[in-house]
């Protein structure tokens, strides 16, 4: 009988002090250090977005297998991205590459899959203006800091920031990989 391998599901984003991750369509800062992270961990991997995320892209990412959720698969440019309607399609086909899979965005993708993923990757930016999109709390608790990296505002970062990989606990209070 055929057994599904376990899939690793990751989220992917950059948030302000009190959970901002959007401003008019885009991020509210600009952190080329966390973009080249970004790049070097999801190159070659499924990403899982949003329409609202895609539109502010403004294109597919290179190099990786772009999943859109939309409610109107229809009207997207479906020869560079594969168009679903709901979050638990584009998980299922992603996981036929066998590769983590990286939810990347936005409010209402990161909400849905919260509890899917065994791995969040933040980057924590030392942000505390305004903002109109946020990301939904999290309960720390269930989550282990597993590594951390710290980069200083430069001309090529708007803010401080850190980046941080938690993996989730499971009921024992041990790591789920």
């Amino acid at each position: 009988m055929y057994q599904p391998i376990k899939q690793n599901i990751s989220i992917i984003v950059a948030m302000g002090r009190h959970n901002q991750i959007g401003l008019n369509g885009t991020m509210p800062w600009h952190l080329r250090d966390d973009l080249k992270n970004f790049k070097k961990l999801t190159s070659g991997h499924p990403v899982i977005m949003g329409r609202k995320t895609f539109d502010s892209i403004g294109k597919a990412l290179p190099n990786r297998l772009n999943f859109v959720v939309t409610s109107q698969p229809e009207k997207l440019p479906v020869y560079d991205i594969c168009a679903v309607q709901n979050l638990e399609q584009a998980i299922k086909q992603a996981t036929i590459t066998g590769k983590e899979i990286f939810i990347i965005g936005g409010a209402s993708i990161y909400r849905q899959s919260l509890d899917m993923v065994d791995k969040l990757i933040i980057t924590h930016v030392s942000y505390d203006s305004k903002a109109d999109t946020f990301m939904p709390n999290i309960d720390w608790k269930q989550w282990k800091v597993v590594e951390k990296q710290r980069f200083a505002k430069n001309e090529h970062n708007d803010y401080d920031f850190e980046i941080i990989t938690y993996l989730k606990n499971n009921r024992n209070g041990l790591l789920q990989h």
